[in-house]
């Protein structure tokens, strides 16, 4: 039986326990298997090779993101570090001009002394891709919509521009998840979640997954995942299944609250500039609508010259000033100097993330709520 995504997110996958008739996958908290001889495993081995909770979820993952091969990673990084030890000295990546400050550091101060370099682009300009794929280059690297200005990307174009010349798209779908985009589907190659984010989606595990569609590239990260180590945990692994659950219901409730906070914003008279594609004033709007389900729940926004960004975070009592995104409760974070300041400052500010940049994770608390909280934050920031 063909299931839609909202069946998916709860029958996806491993559908219960067959041993017991548990509805839920049991946690096997356990690192290693009795064999019955030499050679002989009953199917597990060692828990870093494999572990039962863990292969539920990379199996439901990548029955969610239409692709064949899930790994379940420690971290939104460890599975990033993964994917990026595919490549080899002298390798070249080209990458969107705004991601995650961590993807950067991991590019710039780890595998950069390791001779795999990267050059920044404007995927958002398909043309500029096309440019920038020389020979050198093994892969294109991108985020739509990107982190922190949630600039988006043609997925398919930049997937056919690779194709084209020979190299991998990798997409980082954390701010989506396949609830509202499937970038395996429009042509990526690689799909990547830091699933302590929506997926997990409560602000209680660290957790990071991969999809691939292609079994010999799904044999190189198998491989690397064993080989590097950083597997996810069974515990972990069971609170990812557990989130991904109520996925459906939490991003539903999530991107209404954000198109009303956005929406507000924007006619507020309190902002130079709100950044959401899910408004039409916004340049991704209609690709957005094209590609995806909706626009998510990230909003960044400039406060107006006439108040005090700083006194802006102080004031909030409702939203929390904290790094990461996507649980049920809404975060507000300063990208300068927490989640981009591994960025060079030279380099922020010529892409546009700027000193005075808001990034608001949106919750699913009341929007009514929500707005009153902002709306309270600015008027007490007012310089003067």
């Amino acid at each position: 039986m063909s299931l839609r995504i909202d069946s998916l997110l709860i029958h996806g996958g491993t559908d219960g326990d067959e041993t017991t008739g548990a509805v839920t996958v049991p946690i096997y908290q356990t690192s290693t298997y009795r064999q019955n001889g030499l050679g002989e495993t009953r199917g597990w081995e060692y828990s870093r090779t494999g572990n039962p909770t863990r292969a539920a979820l990379e199996k439901l993952i990548a029955e969610l993101e239409q692709g064949e091969y899930g790994f379940a990673f420690a971290s939104g990084l460890a599975a990033i570090n993964t994917v990026l030890s595919l490549f080899k000295a002298g390798d070249r990546l080209v990458i969107s001009d705004n991601i995650y400050g961590g993807t950067f550091r991991l590019l710039n101060n780890v595998f950069n002394n390791l001779g795999i370099t990267y050059e920044i682009v404007d995927t958002s300009d398909a043309s500029l891709i096309e440019k920038a794929l020389d020979d050198s280059v093994k892969a294109v690297y991108i985020e739509s919509p990107a982190n922190p200005l949630l600039t988006v990307t043609d997925i398919a174009a930049a997937a056919e521009a690779a194709h084209r010349h020979g190299k991998l798209l990798i997409v980082d779908n954390t701010f989506l998840t396949p609830y509202l985009q499937r970038p395996l589907a429009l042509g990526a190659d690689i799909v990547l979640h830091s699933a302590t984010k929506y997926l997990g989606g409560h602000s209680d595990t660290i957790s990071g997954l991969a999809v691939v569609k292609d079994r010999e590239l799904a044999e190189r990260l198998y491989y690397l995942q064993n080989a590097i180590g950083g597997v996810l945990s069974p515990f972990d692994s069971f609170l990812v299944i557990r989130g991904i659950k109520t996925l459906g219901v939490r991003m539903d409730r999530h991107v209404w609250n954000a198109g009303q906070i956005a929406g507000w914003l924007e006619q507020s008279g309190y902002v130079k500039k709100v950044y959401y594609p899910g408004l039409e004033s916004d340049p991704g709007y209609e690709l957005q609508k094209k590609q995806a389900d909706g626009a998510g729940a990230m909003i960044s926004f400039e406060l107006d010259d006439k108040y005090d960004y700083r006194r802006f975070f102080k004031e909030l009592k409702l939203v929390t000033l904290a790094e990461s995104l996507g649980g049920v409760e809404s975060l507000v974070c300063h990208p300068a100097t927490m989640t981009h300041a591994a960025i060079p400052e030279d380099i922020r500010r010529r892409v546009g993330i700027t000193d005075e940049l808001i990034r608001l994770s949106v919750g699913i608390e009341d929007a009514g709520d929500l707005i009153e909280d902002i709306r309270q934050a600015i008027e007490a920031s007012a310089k003067g």
